[in-house]
């Protein structure tokens, strides 16, 4: 596995936000699939409810999106893929006791960080720059 996305980047892969140009272009230039766990399916929804709660979205549009994640998902533009999560906790750990209080990164941020080093990711595709400078510090290249 090459790149791994935070929900960040997959927010903007599937409504619209600032980032997403930015985000649909780097998905058509992918030539692998990006990894698609259940930590990202639930995170991913509840944040795009969240965004029909806040008035970002309206509720088609949030039937849309998750529409377009199963196409995407049968498309294997995403796909599917299960975490070993012994070893992502382990790894969110030993990254949060180098870097945790200089960064100030939350638990989530840590487990996308330790997920994608689990699964032997070499990029990080966020928008958030908290999460950026903890995947840089992890040893990650940070994308898009």
């Amino acid at each position: 596995m090459a790149a791994y996305a935070d929900t960040s980047f997959l927010v903007a892969l599937y409504s619209p936000e600032v980032d997403t140009i930015k985000a649909l272009s780097w998905i058509q230039r992918a030539t692998d699939p990006l990894p698609f766990t259940p930590f990202h399916r639930h995170e991913l929804r509840t944040a795009l409810r969240l965004r029909v709660f806040r008035g970002q979205l309206t509720p088609e549009q949030r039937k849309e999106a998750f529409r377009e994640i199963e196409s995407d998902l049968a498309d294997n533009v995403i796909a599917h893929t299960a975490i070993p999560w012994t070893d992502a906790f382990r790894e969110a750990e030993a990254i949060a006791e180098s870097h945790a209080e200089a960064l100030g990164v939350r638990s989530l941020d840590l487990l996308h960080v330790g997920i994608a080093l689990s699964l032997g990711g070499r990029q990080f595709l966020t928008f958030d720059s908290r999460q950026a400078q903890l995947a840089t510090v992890a040893g990650l290249k940070v994308k898009p």
